[in-house]
């Protein structure tokens, strides 16, 4: 199992190639792959507080919870979501680059902005999804095998209702002690998000097959599905065209 885990954290290359994936993908093929991911889904309430019924078709959130690569698959299967973007949030422009985060220097966590519908989910929707199966919101400063400042759990609202719904929600969730260990969960002022590298995105549904991603981020998928039946839609919404 050690070997495994550190395979985990260390075939996340910058720019990897496609044979090393291939070769990588067979190789895991002759292991025994654990039956569940590193960040177990938690049966959670719904929002006491959520975003008002409005006329608006289009809003805007950004979640940050460990490598972006499973978090986007999550999202990316939620009904209302028409578009989730790999990328960087909480630093600058200028450092909004994957060699760069990675150093844990930048201020920026790997994120996913997801861009939605509050006709069909609305934004408490999407934070209950975000603790109970994409991350697991306990873990300070790493998601299973991904340690740093660059793995943090954090929202960034874009706006001040998303803001007071995201706090609410969070002292919510700690009176109900949902998790034996405290929320570490931060909420943090939003300064822009920038998209990650093309070959981050849609990286779940391309790859399915490799090693991480078996151990790592299909179970959320099929935790969203057991667990949020009513949002769950089987088809993701993706970044780029054939995939």
């Amino acid at each position: 199992m050690k070997a495994i885990t550190t395979l985990q954290r260390w075939t996340r290359p910058a720019a990897f190639r496609l044979a090393g994936l291939a070769l990588l993908s067979a190789v895991a093929a002759t292991w025994h792959m654990p039956a569940i991911s590193s960040e177990a889904a938690v049966k959670i309430p719904a929002p006491a507080i959520d975003e008002k019924p409005g006329t608006s078709h289009s809003e805007t959130a950004v979640f940050a919870g460990g490598c972006f690569w499973g978090v986007q698959g999550v999202f990316q299967h939620v009904r209302g979501v028409t578009r989730a973007t790999s990328g960087y949030a909480g630093g600058s422009a200028t450092t909004a680059q994957y060699e760069m985060v990675g150093t844990g220097m930048t201020g920026h966590a790997e994120s996913v902005e997801v861009r939605y519908d509050p006709t069909q989910v609305s934004y408490g929707k999407l934070l209950q999804i975000f603790f109970s199966v994409a991350h697991d919101p306990t873990q300070l400063n790493y998601q299973g095998p991904d340690h740093g400042t660059q793995y943090r759990s954090a929202i960034f609202p874009l706006t001040p209702e998303q803001k007071s719904i995201a706090d609410a929600y969070i002292a919510q969730l700690g009176n109900a002690r949902a998790w034996q260990s405290p929320i570490v969960t931060r909420v943090e002022p939003y300064k822009g998000f920038y998209a990650a590298e093309n070959y981050h995105q849609d990286f779940l549904v391309k790859n399915p097959n490799y090693p991480y991603i078996v151990i790592n981020d299909l179970p959320k998928i099929g935790n969203l599905k057991k667990m949020f039946p009513d949002v769950y839609r089987n088809d993701p919404v993706l970044v780029t065209k054939g995939s």
